[in-house]
């Protein structure tokens, strides 16, 4: 193979696994330093290989660490065969740092000797000397060379995926299911596959191999594998993600989410507010003819959302989050957060919602305990109040 196509192989490499072409090379250099070693080098040998991509050349070297006599232990310099044998046990290098050395010919060279190879060489720094390079390697060797080389790459595209998703956290991304184990769900998501566990999954929905559909990403976690990449459907931030894909006033920051609340896979509420006049939030969102909300809608399965304005005003606010309920007035006590909503007769049972969902929903997206009342139950309250006071009169008479 010639330059050309070696730099091109390495290119594509280099694309295909999103790693740096510098990273792929200096995993070369340590796949021929292996090869290298296992032929032709001895166990206490530190080597290095240097490789010119432009012209193919190779350079082998020995990395030796410059010494002096004080940092040397006072004994008797060992035999090659000792020093293979430290080597098979080297020391550590804060001790080595903190304390004096064995010397070992392998590992070590004394300074008056580094200065003859290269001139102000100082100890306690690394020199390097060149060897003779070799290009015809045994089996084993070449088979050591491939395992570094497929194990370094696979760890630099570990950490490249890690990278670049830990960095999309909160992010909104497109998504193919890819296998479908029990209750878990492994989707692909471009260059990796994300899990989708049961609690993260909106409930009743059903996927087969194929499907695409989108999904947040909520965690990002490193493991000996690479990312352990966490996703979900059910998420309320998903829903605020995907208005903000759908309307451009969001993203643009003319209309803001203020807060949202939901039940995933029945219904969501959320609560917009724009700061500019003549821009209508609740209409930006809901687009013309419902064609935005709409989108947001089958994204979820048919999930059915509230899209209520938000107000600095705690009465109006929680008379909004109500809706599609009609609240005649909103009754608030700022100390204990606590408000009344009373509305007509008929839409009672539409405010407290089916189960009380619309009552609780609008509770999460106000932040305030509500209750809701009718007219006519406060009337009757009233008029209990007024029986009791007169009986308490005519007791105390």
């Amino acid at each position: 193979m010639d330059q050309k196509q070696f730099l091109l192989a390495l290119n594509q490499i280099a694309e295909e696994k999103g790693i740096p072409q510098e990273q792929i090379i200096e995993t070369l250099e340590m796949a021929i330093a292996a090869a290298y070693k296992k032929d032709y080098g001895k166990k206490g040998q530190n080597i290095k290989v240097k490789f010119d991509p432009k012209t193919g050349e190779i350079k082998v070297y020995q990395v030796f660490l410059v010494v002096d006599k004080t940092m040397l232990k006072e004994e008797e310099p060992v035999s090659e065969e000792e020093a293979e044998k430290l080597a098979a046990e080297p020391e550590k290098e804060e001790e080595e740092k903190e304390k004096k050395i064995r010397f070992n010919p392998f590992k070590h060279i004394m300074v008056e000797d580094a200065q003859e190879i290269k001139k102000g060489a100082k100890p306690d720094e690394e020199i390097q000397v060149q060897l003779e390079t070799h290009t015809d390697y045994g089996r084993i060797a070449a088979q050591t060379a491939k395992q570094v080389i497929v194990q370094r790459l696979r760890e630099a595209e570990r950490e490249v995926i890690f990278s670049e998703y830990s960095g999309k956290e909160g992010e909104v991304v497109s998504a193919i299911v890819q296998r479908i184990e029990g209750r878990n769900i492994f989707l692909d998501i471009g260059k990796a596959s994300g899990i989708l566990f049961p609690e993260e999954q909106i409930p009743g929905e059903r996927f087969f191999i194929g499907q695409r559909l989108r999904v947040y990403i909520l965690k990002v976690e490193r493991n000996p594998k690479g990312a352990n990449i966490i996703l979900s459907r059910a998420y309320p931030k998903l829903v605020s993600r995907l208005f903000a894909i759908e309307v451009p006033e969001i993203s643009a920051g003319t209309v803001q989410i203020k807060s949202i609340a939901r039940e995933p896979g029945s219904r969501t509420k959320i609560a917009v507010f724009s700061e500019e006049e003549g821009v209508d939030p609740v209409g930006s969102c809901v687009g013309q003819k419902g064609s935005r909300v709409q989108t947001v809608i089958n994204e979820l399965g048919g999930e059915k959302i509230d899209i209520i304005e938000w107000n600095e005003d705690m009465a109006k606010y929680i008379a909004n989050a109500l809706s599609p309920a009609k609240v005649l007035d909103a009754e608030i006590a700022e100390k204990t957060r606590t408000a009344l909503a009373i509305v007509p007769e008929d839409q009672l049972s539409l405010a407290i919602g089916q189960k009380g969902q619309n009552v609780r929903l609008a509770a999460k997206l106000t932040g305030w305990k509500i209750d809701v009342k009718s007219e006519e139950m406060i009337k009757k309250e009233k008029k209990t109040k007024k029986k009791t006071k007169k009986t308490k009169k005519a007791a105390a008479a």
